[in-house]
């Protein structure tokens, strides 16, 4: 159970989701510029392939990344796992027990978990390599605890009216990936592009 204090950004989200890799660095930032260290991010799951009911298709992930490094951010994206991971539940369950340390212990290791499938390559399905990810950060691997809190995760964010992922909230406020403008042209596909103004207007109330 992660215990939450006065000051935590919340999100709904799913490791795979690129889009979210993006969201998640860009609020970090943004927290680092307002010299704001001490609001932690708690990042619950919001695991697609039990919302969508079934994994995520690799080519797609592939797509949007590559999508989102030429229009938007050029420095993310080194390096996609390949083959790409067919579930996301246990790295989602070791994110829980990191979360069972401490906030910032979290943090860190839903970072490190994006990082490790988008940047250096690693297939985060693979116990192997999940207990190497585990150990750098000083986490226990998952029980049936964690596994659990996944699942929980899931259901409270359908009582909580997410619609997808990334999915931010702070205390009242409540907004669907806020730091990206997102359309779709059925011919040359998608179009993004970075929402400051959105991004800093939740961020305003979230650090106020």
């Amino acid at each position: 159970m992660v215990t939450l204090g006065d000051m935590e950004i919340e999100v709904y989200a799913d490791i795979w989701c690129p889009f979210t890799h993006v969201g998640l660095r860009a609020v970090q930032e943004a927290r680092r510029v307002a010299g704001r260290d001490d609001v932690r991010v708690v990042v619950h799951a919001w695991p697609l392939e039990l919302v969508n009911g079934g994994p995520m298709e690799a080519t797609k992930v592939h797509h949007h990344a590559d999508d989102l490094r030429a229009q938007v951010s050029p420095d993310l994206f080194a390096r996609i796992a390949d083959p790409f991971p067919t579930s996301m539940l246990p790295a989602l369950a070791v994110a829980s027990s990191a979360y069972r340390v401490g906030l910032e212990a979290g943090e860190r290791m839903s970072l490190a978990l994006r990082d490790a499938l988008f940047e250096r390559g690693l297939d985060i399905s693979d116990e192997a390599v999940l207990q190497r990810l585990a150990a750098d950060h000083g986490v226990s691997m998952p029980d049936d605890t964690d596994r659990a809190a996944v699942l929980a995760d899931w259901e409270a964010g359908k009582a909580r009216g997410v619609v997808g992922s990334p999915h931010f909230f702070c205390g009242e406020n409540s907004v669907f990936c806020p730091s990206l403008e997102i359309t779709r042209d059925p011919e040359t596909g998608l179009a993004i592009s970075r929402n400051t103004e959105r991004l800093s207007e939740f961020l305003s109330a979230c650090l106020a």
